[in-house]
């Protein structure tokens, strides 16, 4: 039989400073990156549960800047890979060169060895380097010349794909995909925030002088990874957690069977533990010390929308796989 543990409590002088650093870190980035409420969000969730970010947008949507500016609010090392049709594992997680001078080995550690990592266009790589990232992602090391290398911590992985632009492209495998904690989707910004977006840059706020200091430091942010793993969630939320990821292979007996139907694969184990540590995360956001069934649904887009995988009667039909997922929320009772 199985050991039960009773769940740490969180205090309210954590759930304050928590609030006051994530704060702190959510003005900085506002700073810089001018709306994208929801990708700020996005992000944070990934800081506060050591989770990575798959973004979805077309070009210049300051997803760069955004993930420049949340290393400069905690004071982290930050590293942006190109990565090109040409690009080679050992360009990502490091190399072994030869040194003359000492006539050995010397092990070069690639910009993956950085507590917060920008893939752009990650579908622009081949399959093979794609793959050099599952390590890295999942088991927080690479292996170089049979050494293995350990990442900082914390470490947060922000890759980008652009669905505009097919050629010399390749489709993310599934695992991969699965490695991925959140799926954001950026939209355009409004009129306003394009007009703002105008000022900044005549004000000079993109310059790379005009970089604020940092607000939180990187064991602060350990410490607010800690607090948010104390925020309680009940257990008849894991149970309605569960039902839904368990409804996404179910789908034909719950929902619409035309829509149903339409799922090839449904979400794997990895979907309910996403969505307990980034609900955590969110409500401490929010200033709660306990998570409630609003948290769950509005992370669902956010978990889901990589991991169930449509057929090709979806893409004919151009049904959207956000369509299928509200339609799972909606056919589970909220706690």
């Amino acid at each position: 039989m199985l050991s039960t543990s009773i769940h740490p409590t969180l205090d309210r002088a954590e759930l304050a400073h928590a609030q006051q650093l994530s704060e702190r870190i959510a003005h900085s980035f506002e700073y810089k990156v001018v709306g994208q409420g929801r990708l700020r969000e996005t992000l944070l969730i990934a800081l506060m549960t050591g989770g990575h970010v798959l973004l979805e947008s077309v070009p210049g949507l300051a997803k760069t800047t955004a993930a420049q500016t949340l290393a400069d609010s905690i004071d982290a090392r930050f590293h942006r890979i190109q990565c090109t049709p040409d690009l080679l594992p050992s360009d990502i997680v490091g190399t072994q060169i030869y040194d003359a001078s000492q006539g050995s080995f010397v092990t070069q550690l690639g910009p993956v060895h950085a507590n917060i990592v920008l893939l752009d266009e990650i579908n622009r790589s081949s399959a093979k380097t794609q793959s050099a990232m599952l390590e890295a992602m999942q088991e927080r090391q690479t292996t170089i010349g049979g050494q293995v290398h350990p990442l900082p911590s914390p470490f947060l992985v922000m890759a980008t794909q652009n669905p505009i632009d097919q050629v010399g492209t390749y489709q993310l495998p599934e695992a991969q995909m699965d490695r991925f904690m959140l799926k954001d989707v950026l939209d355009y910004p409004s009129p306003a925030e394009e007009a703002e977006v105008i000022r900044r840059m005549d004000a000079g706020v993109y310059l790379p002088e005009a970089t604020p200091s940092a607000v939180a430091t990187l064991e602060q942010v350990r410490t607010l990874q800690a607090t948010a793993k104390k925020v309680y969630l009940d257990p008849s939320l894991v149970n309605y957690i569960v039902g839904l990821v368990y409804v996404t292979r179910h789908a034909g007996a719950y929902i619409d069977p035309a829509l149903g139907g339409l799922i090839a694969f449904g979400a794997s184990p990895r979907a309910s533990i996403a969505f307990t540590q980034a609900a955590r995360a969110l409500a401490l956001l929010q200033g709660r010390d306990h998570v409630i069934p609003e948290d769950v649904k509005a992370l669902a887009e956010r978990v889901l929308r990589h991991r169930i995988i449509l057929g090709f009667e979806a893409v004919a039909e151009d049904i959207r796989v956000e369509k299928i997922i509200a339609a799972i929320v909606d056919s589970v009772q909220t706690p």
